[in-house]
């Protein structure tokens, strides 16, 4: 993986995307102990061209089509993984993405979502598999609790966070 990490440095570098976050499933890997995931979430900032308001992914896609990677789906294989570039959508991943921090895998520095962050995109998102992460990380101990409440608080995920609570944990 730290071949597709030195490659989105690169991408940084040569300006074809802004700064970058690994979010979703990898990003919680960097917090937990690993388990299988199919894809790689890059959340990335895209520039844009001088009086254009839109964003768009053709570069992403020319640059590295240019290199020889495939493109399957709305995913690129890079180094036989199904890379995903996704703009933020929500004030919650822009703030995640703007306070992602960096982690070594192997000597190639990439950025990732924090695990604070990485819980709350999963308790706004809402699905199964999110709440199963939730857990994951509170078993783990891997949640500032103070950090946690303050981005819950900040994107209006409080009531979520309770029936999170009375659904999953303990009384």
């Amino acid at each position: 993986m730290e071949k597709i990490f030195a490659l989105l440095n690169q991408m940084e570098t040569d300006g074809v995307i802004g700064p970058y976050a690994i979010g979703g499933a990898v990003g919680a890997i960097f917090w937990l102990e690993p388990f299988a995931t199919k894809d790689l979430d890059v959340f990335v900032s895209l520039p844009t061209e001088a009086g254009s308001l839109l964003l768009s992914l053709g570069p992403i896609y020319s640059y590295l089509l240019g290199l020889g990677h495939q493109v399957r789906g709305q995913f690129i294989i890079i180094e036989g993984w199904a890379v995903e570039f996704v703009p933020p959508t929500t004030p919650l991943v822009e703030e995640a993405l703007r306070q992602a921090v960096r982690r070594d895998v192997n000597g190639v520095s990439t950025r990732v979502f924090t695990a604070e962050h990485l819980a709350a995109i999963c308790l706004q998102v809402g699905r199964a598999k999110d709440y199963d992460r939730v857990v994951r990380f509170l078993e783990a101990e891997m949640i500032d609790a103070i950090l946690f409440t303050s981005i819950l608080q900040r994107h209006d995920l409080m009531s979520p966070w309770q029936t999170f609570q009375n659904a999953y944990l303990e009384p």
